[in-house]
């Protein structure tokens, strides 16, 4: 029960929230004390928490990436790429469209990786499964369809290269 000089401040934080009741000097105190060991802890998780937003995607990849009418394409002109940063840029277009809510998934299938990339394939095939071993690609079986997806390492190692490459 509230007294007459109490006051109640709620903090929501996140998934967190936090009631404070009493007087205020007292409310005040357990506020300081609460950010003082929040903050902290808030700004640690962001340091090492890595999740590339549709902005950032955008800003890495913009000038090999393009959402055309007929889907996700890598749009490369005069630079040379491997195959295997091809397919990881084929999947982080695919990735792109589906955060800009331009398509329902952003897993595909290693044929249409083949017939996106013009890579034969036998070398797809051989360049996933490295990928999937480096831990850039994820395989999963969906309704009986192998479909790949890049992985947040997979598109930290792209755009190292990229930034190499420019």
């Amino acid at each position: 029960m509230i007294k007459l000089n109490d006051i109640l401040v709620s903090i929501t934080l996140e998934d967190t929230k936090i009631d404070f009741k009493g007087e205020p000097n007292a409310v005040l105190a357990s506020i300081n004390e609460f950010f003082l060991k929040q903050i902290p802890n808030i700004n640690l998780a962001k340091k090492i928490s890595v999740n590339y937003s549709l902005e950032q995607l955008t800003s890495i990849f913009s000038k090999y990436v393009k959402l055309t009418p007929e889907g996700p394409r890598i749009w490369i002109e005069n630079k040379k790429l491997s195959d295997r940063e091809k397919i990881c840029l084929q999947l982080i277009a695919f990735h792109i469209a589906y955060l800009a809510q331009n398509s329902n998934n952003s897993k595909i299938s290693m044929n249409i990786i083949s017939n996106l990339t013009g890579l034969n394939s036998k070398s797809v095939s051989s360049r996933l499964s490295e990928l999937q071993k480096l831990g850039y690609v994820e395989k999963q079986n969906i309704d009986n369809k192998i479909l790949f997806q890049i992985t947040t390492q997979g598109i930290y190692w792209l755009e190292q290269i990229v930034i190499k490459k420019v």
